[in-house]
C-alpha cells in the first residue's frame, strides 16, 4: 500500500510544485540505464535524477518488504464519536490491546496518525500496517503491555487549519478523554505516526512536551523547507506554514524519546536527514533502502513499536 500524496512526493524539493513531464523521465530513466551499464552506481544518480522513488524501486534499491506477522492479536475495541474541533466530522477510532487485556485495563497508550487519505483503520490489520500484530509480537517477547490507539484526523495534516478545523485539537481534547473513560492511561503519551502523520506526531510531541509525551516514533515524515516546496493543501498559507512546521523547533522535543526513519528512496528523505540533523543529540532511527510505502513502513513498524514501548515502561 503506497499512501497518496497531495503532491507528488517523488519530485526534487525545489522549485516550487514542480511537476516533471514524461520526457524527462524517459531521458532520466535512460541516463540511470547507461550510468549502470558504465559501472557508475545507479545510487549516485538517484539522489538527482527526477522520479527518485520510482527509479529506487525500478533498479531495486528499495530492500525486502516487511509482514506483518502470524500471531495471535489482542481485542480490538472499535467506535466513533462526532468531534466538535472537526466541525462536526465522525470520527471513527479504534484501540489494540495486547493478547491478554482488554478494555478497562489501566494501559499506557500510544495514539498512531495516520496518513493522508487513510483512516483509523489503517493502523490495524494483516493487509494495512498490522499494529495489533506487531504489538502481539511485543509484549510476546517480554515489552511491557501498552494499547494502540487511532483515530480519523481527516487530511488537514494534523494542526488548525484556517477553516476552523483542528485535527490536533480533536485528538488532545475529544479522543484522549475518550481514551481514558475505557481505562488507559493517558498522562503521559506514545505517539506513532508515518507520513503525514509522522509530520503530525513530531509537532504535537513538540507542543505537548515531555510532561505529556514519552516517545515519538516518526516514520517517513512528509517535511518540506517552505511553504512553497510543500504538497497543495498541506497549509493554508506561507503563514501557517511558519506556525506549524517542526523545522527550527527540534529543542521542543528535548527529554522526549525520538526516532525517526525514511526509507533512501523516499521522494522525503533529504528533507527528513535536515530535520535529524538539527537536534543537539542525535535521535534514534535512521535512513536505509526502502521507498514511501508500506513494505518499507511494515519493515520499521516492529522497532517502532518496540522503541515507544521501552520509553511509555521507563
Amino acid at each position: 500500500m503506497t499512501e497518496p500524496e497531495p503532491a507528488e512526493p517523488d519530485a526534487a524539493p525545489a522549485p516550487a510544485r514542480r511537476r516533471v513531464s514524461r520526457r524527462t523521465l524517459i531521458v532520466g530513466g535512460a541516463a540511470a540505464a547507461v550510468a549502470v551499464g558504465v559501472g557508475v552506481p545507479a545510487a549516485s544518480f538517484a539522489g538527482v535524477l527526477p522520479g527518485r522513488s520510482t527509479l529506487y524501486r525500478l533498479l531495486g534499491l528499495d530492500g525486502p518488504a516487511g509482514t506483518v506477522p502470524a500471531v495471535a492479536t489482542g481485542p480490538l475495541v472499535q467506535g466513533s464519536f462526532r468531534s466538535a474541533a472537526r466541525l462536526g466530522a465522525a470520527c471513527g477510532w479504534a484501540v489494540s490491546y495486547p493478547p491478554g487485556h482488554g478494555p478497562g485495563d489501566r494501559l499506557p497508550v500510544a495514539i498512531a496518525l495516520h496518513g493522508y487519505s487513510n483512516s483509523h483503520r489503517t493502523a490495524f490489520g494483516p493487509r494495512a500496517h498490522g499494529l495489533d500484530a506487531f504489538l502481539a509480537q511485543y509484549t510476546a517477547r517480554g515489552g511491557r503491555p501498552y494499547a494502540i490507539a487511532s483515530v480519523d484526523g481527516g487530511n488537514g495534516y494534523w494542526h488548525p487549519r484556517r477553516s476552523g478545523e483542528d485535527s490536533a485539537a480533536m485528538l488532545v481534547d475529544e479522543f484522549l478523554p475518550l481514551l481514558a473513560r475505557h481505562g488507559l492511561v493517558t498522562e503521559r503519551l506514545g505517539l506513532l505516526g508515518w507520513s503525514m502523520g509522522g509530520y503530525g506526531a513530531l509537532r504535537l510531541a513538540g507542543e505537548l512536551g515531555t510532561g505529556r509525551v514519552a516517545a515519538v516514533a516518526a516514520a517517513s515524515p512528509a517535511l518540506w523547507h517552505t511553504f512553497a516546496q510543500s504538497a497543495n493543501g498541506a497549509f493554508d498559507d506561507a503563514a501557517d506554514f511558519a506556525r506549524n512546521t517542526v523545522f527550527g523547533r527540534q529543542g521542543r522535543l528535548d527529554g522526549v524519546a525520538v526516532r525517526v526513519d525514511c526509507g533512501t528512496g523516499d521522494g522525503f528523505c533529504a528533507n527528513d536527514r535536515d530535520y535529524v540533523s538539527g537536534f543537539a543529540t542525535a535521535p534514534s532511527g535512521g535512513f536505509e533502502a526502502g521507498g514511501h510505502n508500506n513494505a518499507y513502513w511494515l519493515r520499521m513498524n516492529p522497532q517502532h513499536v518496540a522503541f515507544v514501548g521501552r520509553a511509555l515502561a521507563a
